[in-house]
């Protein structure tokens, strides 16, 4: 095996000591107010790494862009305190972090909107799924369509959330442009029916997302600034006519901008449907800089994606949920601790920060911190 999975790789201005890069998940442990705290901590402390790179969980850049309560937000000063205790002590590991800006759309009910307003889209198609509560998920309801003039105050809302990220600490921002949240469905013209500047053909879907982008490389430039998309993905009730030029044209755009990264979500067997998928392959030829693949992967067939060539860092999402120790466990190829998908959302310690970390020297599991 080539191992290249330990190799460094520069990313922006900085340099990774290894390529396991731990995914964005969304795990609702926040305290009220939406506010980082000392779970939160010590959840990201136990996953650092020396010249590691964790994503945040998808932070929340409004009020109005929760689909899932208590997802830790970057829309209000007084949340930047908690997450800087989390990138300081990241940092203190020797770990870098970016944060996620999220807005999900369509994708909430109207309990999780304020004042129970309908959520905002970029036009009224009602998704198929569940926003996730508290007290149990519930239907997504009918979204109302943004008016023209509102549009801007959001993209002004991803640049402030930006800003507060940047006091926070982060070493970076990934912007969410997949999974069906509302820069995805600004951009794919199954859920994007509009006929004014940000519909109808692609450079008028992805301007969006590229004013978002833009935004956030207003604040950080663009050395720090990802992007994540999932072009074969239908979580959410995705569609698009033509994803190859839909997604091709993206990530043209985002190498003419500079971002730093892109984040590609491949599509897995049995997920999503995409006859003719729009893969980490296909955008390769289109991107020069890093690319982050993500998707299930395993020790074996991260090794395969890199040495192809297609990718430069792997995302591993639920391995790293269960493993806090995986950047060493995946070293030494050692077994993995199974995910418990039932604590995934919400609640507190349980399969959240008390899965064990592994005992090398003598083959067990402790609840000792480990280290590379």
């Amino acid at each position: 095996m080539a191992d290249l999975l330990f190799s460094p790789k520069f990313v922006g201005p900085g340099r990774l000591e290894h390529r396991v890069v731990m995914a964005p998940l969304t795990r609702m442990r926040s305290s009220a107010g939406n506010l980082p705290n000392d779970l939160m901590l010590e959840y990201y402390i136990q996953r650092a790494t020396p010249g590691g790179l964790l994503i945040s969980e998808a932070s929340p850049v409004a009020l109005t862009g929760y689909g899932f309560e208590r997802a830790a937000g970057i829309y209000d000063d007084a949340q930047i305190l908690g997450w800087k205790r989390i990138t300081d002590a990241v940092h203190a590991k020797g770990g870098r972090m970016m944060l996620q800006l999220w807005h999900v759309g369509r994708q909430s009910a109207r309990v999780l909107q304020p004042d129970g307003a309908a959520p905002l889209a970029p036009s009224a198609i009602r998704s198929e799924g569940t926003a996730w509560t508290l007290n149990g998920t519930v239907p997504y309801d009918m979204p109302r369509a943004l008016e023209l003039d509102e549009i801007p105050g959001l993209i002004d809302a991803y640049r402030q959330a930006a800003s507060r990220a940047l006091k926070a600490g982060f070493d970076g921002v990934e912007i969410h442009g997949a999974n069906g949240y509302l820069p995805d469905q600004f951009l794919q013209d199954g859920t994007n029916r509009r006929t004014d500047a940000y519909g109808g053909p692609v450079e008028n879907r992805a301007r969006f997302l590229l004013e978002v982008t833009q935004a956030a490389i207003d604040v950080w430039g663009s050395e720090r600034v990802g992007v994540r998309l999932t072009p074969s993905g239908s979580y959410g009730s995705m569609s698009d006519s033509n994803r190859h030029a839909t997604f091709s044209y993206v990530a043209q755009k985002l190498e003419a901008m500079g971002v730093t990264y892109l984040h590609i979500v491949q599509p897995r067997i049995g997920v999503d449907a995409e006859p003719d998928p729009v893969d980490v392959s296909v955008l390769r030829p289109l991107f020069s800089r890093t690319i982050i693949a993500a998707g299930g992967f395993t020790r074996e067939s991260a090794e395969k994606m890199l040495e192809s060539g297609d990718a430069d860092l792997i995302a591993f999402g639920r391995s790293f949920i269960a493993n806090p120790d995986l950047v060493m466990r995946l070293r030494n190829s050692l077994p993995l601790n199974p995910y418990d998908r039932s604590t995934f959302y919400g609640g507190d310690a349980r399969g959240y920060t008390d899965y064990p970390f592994y005992a090398a020297t003598k083959g067990e599991a402790t609840t000792a911190f480990s280290t590379l």
